[in-house]
């Protein structure tokens, strides 16, 4: 995931940079991860990561949309990424995840992904993440995320 412009790095905040480390570390993993390499992180703070994806082919299900498994591993990943972002800093593993689909994104289209952190508890935390279409504003799909963080 490529981070701020160069210009941009005095600016970053420690949550930022810290953010950008982890991706960097996770570059060239293999799996099904790499899907996630295309994705640009727009802004992190704590409990919240915003980032942006262009819908390409290899993005896409036969009708040419954003493909639903695409979907819901953007939203595993980067609420995940959100939680790194708290001052636990844990990943957790998935427990529970919702995903709604309301409108399709085409090949071209600009997609935001927003991730909140709603609550982290001693064990759980819970996540929201939406994905809208940048040109125009309207929601593609809005995700929940439980997982669990360990004791």
């Amino acid at each position: 995931m490529p981070g701020p412009e160069a210009g941009e790095g005095a600016t970053m905040s420690a949550v930022t940079q810290n953010l950008l480390e982890v991706i960097k570390a996770l570059k060239g993993a293999r799996g099904f991860d790499r899907v996630l390499e295309k994705v640009t992180l727009v802004s992190a703070a704590p409990g919240k990561v915003v980032c942006e994806l262009k819908v390409e082919e290899e993005h896409t299900n036969k009708m040419g949309t954003l493909h639903g498994g695409l979907t819901a591993t953007l939203v595993d990943n980067i609420s995940t990424l959100a939680l790194l972002c708290t001052d636990r800093g844990l990943p957790g593993v998935s427990v529970d995840m919702n995903i709604t689909y309301m409108s399709p994104a085409k090949i071209g289209e600009d997609v935001v992904i927003t991730a909140h952190i709603l609550k982290q508890g001693r064990t759980l935390a819970f996540a929201s993440v939406d994905l809208t279409n940048k040109s125009n504003g309207k929601l593609i799909a809005q995700g929940r995320h439980t997982k669990h963080l360990g004791n």
